[in-house]
């Protein structure tokens, strides 16, 4: 009865110690590709705030142009009554 009671003790006193060798063994192989991952996130994270601020210029030029699209229809409504005054000057003159 006391060799088994020993030999639970034993047992029992380096249960904590053999799981905790196994999680450091656990992380010693895992926190490499862990910091990898980190790393790539990391860039992935930096490209895409780069690609989504394009995008926000892009589409913010866009909407410049659609608003200035009024601009352009006085421009054109004033070009053409340029080249009506034009065609009225020539006609006179000829």
């Amino acid at each position: 009865v006391t060799d088994k009671f020993t030999e639970s003790m034993y047992v029992l006193a380096n249960e904590p110690s053999v799981a905790l060798y196994r999680l450091q063994e656990h992380v010693r192989r895992s926190l490499p590709e862990l910091a990898q991952h980190k790393s790539d996130m990391q860039t992935w994270e930096e490209q895409s705030q780069g690609a989504i601020y394009t995008v926000e210029y892009a589409c913010s030029a866009i909407k410049n142009m659609t608003d200035s699209s009024v601009y352009f229809k006085s421009i054109d409504g004033l070009l053409k009554h340029a080249i009506a005054l034009k065609d009225q000057l020539n006609a006179a003159q000829g």
